[in-house]
This record gives structure tokens, C-alpha cells and sequence, in this order.
């Protein structure tokens, strides 16, 4: 696609903001109208669509993609969604430990104990931590609350939730994410603990460096994409 737009604006609409391209509502690739809940939201995505030149590049607008990802995909399919990320809960990073060497033994236990304990708190979801890969079963009413935290979120952090989820591998790191307990740098580090850990002792090959850049852009990209959704209270 090639830029033949010259104008990008938002304005308000029925069910939140919109976005226009020379005055003609935008659209998602399904044909929804691209209507957000926040003004804020809108006007990061009229920023990144402002910000393409010649060329229309879909790699650099993330916040594009999740907004028509939520009304596309998210809405229509919103109990496979809730599904996919709440599985992850079955298995999650944080629950299976190294037995060794001490030094990566206790980098997990210092930063995945507390979230594993504010999890706790906040969902009443206790989780059962082992050692090893073999997976160990969780307790059902551990995973109905969490299934219950996922179904609780709208189309649009349900899609930041499962964008993160999958990026992170962990639903717990992810939770943390989207209520703020984490931002995305740590809950990046988090997510690649046991990566940096092998990182520092023999280094890094091109490739896995980009797997973990694309990531981190996932991880940022849900991570701001919530927080625009948040400030529609002060727009």
C-alpha cells in the first residue's frame, strides 16, 4: 500500500473514537469502523498511520494491529481467546524451577516467588511450584480463577492479555503486566530469565537476539496499548 492520504484525524463517535483518513473513517481488514475506547488510543494509532511515508508499513503500528485485532478476531471469537490465554495457567514459566546451578536457582526464586505470591493475593489462584519440565497438574479452582481474571477483561485488554500471554509464555508475568504490577522491560526480563542466564555465560547468535527483540516490541507494544486504554478517563 502507498500513502495517499494527507490528513489523520480522530474524533469522537458513537462507542468511543474514531480515526480518519482525509475525512473518511478508517477500517479494519475485516471492515469493522476502527472505533477505540479512548481518545488516547485513537490518537497514538493517528500518530503511527501520520508517522508512514510512501510506503504503508504494517510492522510499525503495533497499536494499529491490536485495535483491529480486538475488533476482528477478539470480538468474534472471544471463547477461544479467553481459552488460549488461560491454558496457559495449566503450565506456567514461573511455576517450573532449575535444580541447579544455585546462582539461576535463586534468580527464579527471587523473581518469580513474588509474583507467583501476589497472584495469590490478587486471585486467590494458588500455584503448585516443582522442579524440573515434567508438568505437574494444577489445582482445578487455581485454574478457574484464573480463567475467570481473563474472561473478566473487555475485547481490548483480552487482546493485549493474550498478545502478551503468548509473547511472555506465562499468564501470571502477564496479569502483572496489564495491572501494572510489572512494566514491560520487567516483565520482559522476567519472561527471558532463564535466556539471559545462558546469555551471560555463552553469549548470543543473531538470531536468537531478534527472536528476543520481536518479544519485547509483543510485550511493549500490549503494554502501552493498556495504558493508552486507561487514560480514557482523563481525555
Amino acid at each position: 500500500m502507498k500513502r495517499v492520504y494527507r490528513e489523520v484525524t480522530t474524533l469522537p463517535v458513537s462507542g468511543g473514537w474514531g480515526i480518519a483518513l482525509d475525512g473518511r473513517p478508517m477500517r479494519t481488514p475485516g471492515r469493522s469502523e476502527l472505533i477505540v475506547p479512548s481518545a488516547a488510543l485513537a490518537a497514538a494509532i493517528a500518530a503511527e498511520w501520520e508517522a508512514q511515508q510512501g510506503d504503508i508499513r504494517p510492522a510499525t503500528m503495533p497499536l494499529t494491529r491490536l485495535a483491529a485485532t480486538a475488533l476482528d478476531r477478539t470480538r468474534a471469537h472471544r471463547g477461544l481467546a479467553v481459552a488460549e490465554a488461560a491454558n496457559y495457567a495449566g503450565t506456567d514459566l514461573v511455576c517450573y524451577r532449575a535444580e541447579h546451578p544455585p546462582a539461576l536457582v535463586a534468580r527464579q526464586q527471587e523473581t518469580w516467588q513474588p509474583l507467583i505470591d501476589w497472584a495469590m493475593r490478587r486471585y486467590d489462584a494458588g500455584l503448585t511450584v516443582t522442579s524440573g519440565i515434567v508438568p505437574q497438574p494444577q489445582p482445578p479452582a487455581t485454574l478457574k480463577a484464573f480463567a475467570a481474571a481473563v474472561a473478566a477483561q473487555d475485547d481490548f485488554r483480552l487482546t493485549a492479555l493474550h498478545t502478551a500471554t503468548a509473547a511472555l509464555g506465562s499468564l501470571v508475568i502477564a496479569l502483572a503486566l496489564l495491572e501494572g504490577r510489572l512494566d514491560a522491560e520487567a516483565a520482559f526480563a522476567a519472561s527471558q530469565l532463564d535466556e539471559s542466564f545462558q546469555i551471560e555465560a555463552w553469549g548470543e547468535d543473531a538470531e536468537a537476539a531478534a527472536r528476543r527483540q520481536a518479544l519485547a516490541e509483543d510485550i511493549a507494544a500490549a503494554a502501552r496499548f493498556v495504558q493508552l486504554l486507561d487514560a480514557k478517563q482523563v481525555s
